[in-house]
């Protein structure tokens, strides 16, 4: 192996993502502002976007938005909100977990 092709190499190595996102940022800090009973999906779209997953839960839709960040240094970090609605398109219950402590 060539002097040049180690150091190519070994570049391409250093110049590589040192960590991956999957999935869609969002704004945890809003979360408090959902009311079961009350905010509609509509309303969660207006404040979150399009959520990154979607679903059925007993007949129920289901919306998840998730952030999964995985580094090199195995500092990696979680956060999900699922929405789950009601037949009227009123959220019927909600959730956030985070692999992150709370501030």
């Amino acid at each position: 192996m060539t002097h040049f092709y180690k150091i190519a190499m070994i570049s391409l190595c250093l110049l590589l993502p040192a960590c991956a996102t999957v999935g869609n940022e969002f704004d945890h800090a809003l979360v408090s502002t959902v009311k079961n009973g009350v905010t509609t999906k509509a309303q969660v779209l207006g404040l979150f976007g399009k959520p990154f997953k979607t679903g059925l839960q007993n007949g129920s839709d289901i919306w998840i938005y998730e952030t999964n960040t995985y580094t090199v240094t195995g500092n990696d970090s979680s956060k999900n909100f699922t929405l789950v609605f009601d037949k009227t398109g009123v959220v019927q219950s909600h959730q956030m977990m985070s692999s992150v402590p709370a501030n």
